[in-house]
This record gives C-alpha cells, structure tokens and sequence, in this order.
C-alpha cells in the first residue's frame, strides 16, 4: 500500500491527479471538478483536496488557496473574434504576454470562444455567472451581453485591453492611439506632405475614432483641415485588413489628385495597399509615403519596409494581467483605473520627403 508521509514519484497528469484522489478519499472525477470549478464542491471535501494538493505538490499553492476559498484559479480572455487576424499579430502578442503572467501567478487562462455570435456569447455568460471563472479580460471589443445579462452583471473583475471603458467604471489599459497618430502626421507634415489619404478601419469603431481623430489635430496645428484627408475604407472590421487594403489602392488610383501621404489604422491594410499601388506603378517613398498601425515585426520585410506605429503588446498584456490578479486578490488597487502605456512610430523606407528641396525625385505614374 502506497503511504503519503513523503511525497510519491509523480509520473504523468492521471498519476497525480488519482493519488490527490486516493489521499483525499474521494473520486477522480471530484478532484477534477474542484480543480476546475471550486465552488461546485462542497467546503468539506473541498478542504480535504486542498491538504492532499499541497501534501503531493500537485499544483502551484495559489491553486490550493483557491480550492480552501471556493474560488476558481481561471481567468478568461474573451477576444474579439477569429485568432486569424493576418499579418497583424495582435492576438498572438497579447495572449503569449497574458498566458506568461497568468502562470507566473498561478492561475490557468481559459480562452473565450472566438466567434462572437449570440451562442458564444451565451456561452460566456454561463461560465461567468456560474463560478467557472474567476476574472475576465475583455481585448479590443465590448462586453458580451446575450438577452439583457451582461458580463459586467457577474459580480467579477473585468479589465479591459486596448478598448477604454473607464468611463463605465471597467479597468481599462490602453495605448495613446489619438497621440501616436497625431505624432506620426506632424513627422509627415514636416517633410513637406499636405494631401492624405486614410485607410479606415470599422466605422465607429474605438480605434478608427482615436486614429482618425489624431491625424486631423496634426492637420489642424499645421493650419490644414479635414477636407485635406480622404478617407477609404469604413465597412468591413480588422479581422478583413487586407481586403480593405485593396480597396483602398482602387480607390486611390481613382482619384485625380493624389495624396503624398497615406496612414493606415492597421499594418494588414497598409501591406495589401502597398503592394497594390505598386504593382500599378506608383513608387514607395518617392510617390507617396505610407505608415500604419501595429508594429507587426513583418513590417520589416516589407518591400521598402514599412513605417509602422509600434503596440508595446507585451507590456499592454502583462499591465492588463496583473491588475486583474489584484483585483482578483483585493490588493487595493483602484477599481476604475486607466492605465496608458505609450505606442511609438518605427521609421523606415516607408517614408518620403516631399519638400522642394528633397533628394528624392518625384513623378506621377501613367494610368
């Protein structure tokens, strides 16, 4: 018979999992449910499998102090749609930051489904109002909200990425969207660019208002105006960047007076857009002039590579995750806080001078 005064050799998930079970007497079935979903296990048999935990080294300890408390150990990411995002990388970035800090604090993140429709959204709001998760990371999108029950009616913390809710009393960490643009078009500004084109993401959409909205005080300050700007773009959400790209270089090539400049609020519209316009004859830098949003690291092999605003997505995803955790853990922190964490523009070939006195010639290509 197996004696559990020292702790056994462990071999695999099944082993272990059985001797918490043998150890507290109970099924292994039990041991999985109080793992998973505490609160669906009654106090009694919940202490007894947290004693067995701790005494095996089953989990880390802060799994243990959840199961003593009835609490679950998971956190739910709920994102705003397919994990396809294109070149973008967005979702990849945040979740590798998140998934990194979770861990490192005990915890064990729980990925929401990704469609977004009503049954997805129902099935969020089930796992929330019944005990399954502990906390919530909302990224870049508004709270799932099926038949008048919203995520926020849950009773749990919720911080939201990249999406500033604060003004609804939801914990929110941002980057300066309407700055790093508004910093990106002065630079343009000053190298002689009058006329712009902007490639629009969802209209209304957060990220299009802040971006959009940066771009025209640029314009402003330099003693131009919105009728300076044209925009492209509107109907379709991030997750189709590239098509909108490719619209986008249609509707260029259609204009009769061509802007110097083009900004784009994702890095997958600029790369389709780039190379469009390109192989429809108009040269980057010494045509017109492209910077987008995002940072994805494939802009640096872009051909000429591509002048892209940077998301610091690590330190976004590492911000977001802590402050859920000490919400989670009462640590004091404010409840309807804002924290910004700044972007910042990579300059590359991208960019041209469009100044008199530029090195660079310039030409309008033949249709």
């Amino acid at each position: 018979m197996k004696k559990y005064d020292e702790k056994p050799s462990l071999e695999g998930v099944g082993t272990l999992m059985a001797d918490v079970a043998r150890l507290a007497g109970v099924a292994t079935s039990t041991v999985s449910r109080a793992l998973a979903n505490p609160g669906r296990v009654n106090e009694k048999t919940r202490a007894r499998i947290a004693a067995a935990v701790e005494q095996l080294g089953y989990t880390p300890n802060a799994a243990a102090r959840n199961l003593r408390v009835g609490k679950s150990n998971v956190i739910m990411i709920v994102l705003p749609g397919s994990l396809h995002y294109g070149a973008s990388q967005i979702i990849p970035q945040v979740l590798e930051a998140v998934n990194r800090t979770v861990i490192r604090s005990g915890y064990n993140l729980m990925i929401a489904n990704l469609d977004r429709d009503e049954s997805s959204e129902r099935h969020i709001l089930d796992l929330a109002f019944g005990g399954t998760i502990r906390g919530a990371l909302i990224l870049s999108s508004q709270l799932p909200v099926v038949a008048n029950r919203s995520l926020g009616e849950a009773g749990l913390p919720i911080v939201s990425l990249l999406l500033d809710m604060s003004d609804s009393s939801v914990p929110s960490v941002v980057t300066n969207d309407r700055q790093a643009v508004r910093d990106a078009t002065r630079q343009l500004i000053a190298l002689g660019h009058t006329r712009f084109f902007y490639i629009a993401g969802p209209s209304g959409n957060y990220h299009d208002v802040e971006r959009f909205g940066g771009l025209v005080e640029a314009l402003q300050e330099a003693g131009l105006s919105e009728s300076d700007v044209i925009r492209s773009g509107g109907d379709l959400s991030y997750q189709f960047g590239f098509q909108t790209g490719l619209q986008a270089a249609d509707d260029f090539a259609a204009l009769e007076r061509k802007p110097t400049a083009v900004v784009a609020t994702s890095d997958d519209m600029a790369i389709s857009f780039m190379s469009q316009i390109q192989k429809m004859g108009w040269r980057v830098p010494q045509d017109v002039s492209i910077i987008s949003f995002d940072g994805s690291p494939v802009c640096a092999f872009c051909a000429p590579p591509l002048s892209t605003i940077e998301q610091p997505m690590e330190q976004l995803g590492k911000a977001a995750t802590e402050l859920l955790i000490a919400l989670m853990e009462n640590s004091g922190h404010d409840g309807n806080s804002r924290i910004v964490i700044p972007s910042r523009l990579i300059r590359r070939e991208s960019i041209g001078d469009q100044r008199p006195n530029a090195p660079m010639p310039r030409r309008t290509p033949s249709s």
